[in-house]
């Protein structure tokens, strides 16, 4: 296989979990982009928010997800469920990658989520991390849908 597999879709719907299997199932790499942005920033990405903003990590995003795409190696890459916000981003993997889209209810993203305080759009109240998958399903969707699978 020479394209590489990037797996798309909102926080908690099993990209980095899926993503291991399949690497291991291919014989191929694994890399988790929010992983990779922690290890080159220094912190966690809910951190990165915190002290530097969503428009810093996103810049981030975009040089490490462009640096990825253009070496020849096949691996499966996770990206962050933001990621195809960014029109560049979505543009290459769109276009020379095999985007899968990993289609996850929303009752099922809220409960993965509600186990977790390192999600950095969400809150410790989830009667609005609700409403925030919600609207955040709503503007994204229509990008993940884009998915070759």
């Amino acid at each position: 296989m020479k394209k590489k597999i990037v797996l798309l879709g909102m926080m908690g719907c099993g990209k980095s979990t899926i993503g291991n299997v399949l690497s291991e199932k291919l014989k191929i790499d694994f890399i988790d982009t929010d992983k990779l942005i922690e290890k080159n920033v220094g912190l966690k990405i809910k951190t990165i928010f915190e002290k530097h903003g969503e428009d810093y990590f996103r810049n981030i995003e975009k040089k490490i997800i462009s640096k990825l795409l253009l070496k020849k190696d096949s691996c499966v890459i996770a990206i962050g469920g933001g990621s195809l916000l960014n029109k560049e981003v979505r543009k290459i993997i769109l276009k020379k990658t095999i985007s899968i889209w990993l289609n996850t209810k929303k009752e099922l993203i809220f409960k993965r989520c509600k186990k977790s305080n390192e999600r950095p759009l969400l809150t410790m109240d989830n009667k609005k991390n609700y409403k925030i998958i919600n609207n955040l399903l709503k503007i994204r969707k229509p990008l993940y849908s884009q998915a070759k699978i």
